[in-house]
């Protein structure tokens, strides 16, 4: 099992859209991929236009193969990409 971390900046104004906005895009897209687990969002208390996205999945090619290079991939961008400020940054992390 693996984490991706996707450490988002969104624009100033829209956090209760982008809230909702990525609560149905998990659910509704990236729940559906293969591998995946679960996710988690973390809004950031100093800055609040700052969120975490973790999502579990079963391996690093179920993320990174199974659903960035399929067609789910652009429908989730098109739901929440609109709210960035600027491109998330996307790491992998593993249980030690």
């Amino acid at each position: 099992m693996i984490y991706e971390v996707a450490d988002i900046r969104i624009v100033p104004g829209q956090r209760e859209a982008f809230e909702e906005a990525i609560r149905r895009g998990a659910t509704t897209v990236i729940a559906k991929a293969r591998g995946f687990i679960d996710y988690k969002v973390k809004r950031c208390i100093e800055t609040p236009e700052r969120y975490l996205l973790v999502v579990r999945w079963e391996t690093l090619e179920n993320h990174t193969k199974d659903f960035r290079e399929s067609a789910a991939f652009g429908e989730w961008r098109a739901i929440v990409g609109p709210f960035f400020a600027g491109p998330p940054m996307v790491e992998h992390f593993e249980e030690l």
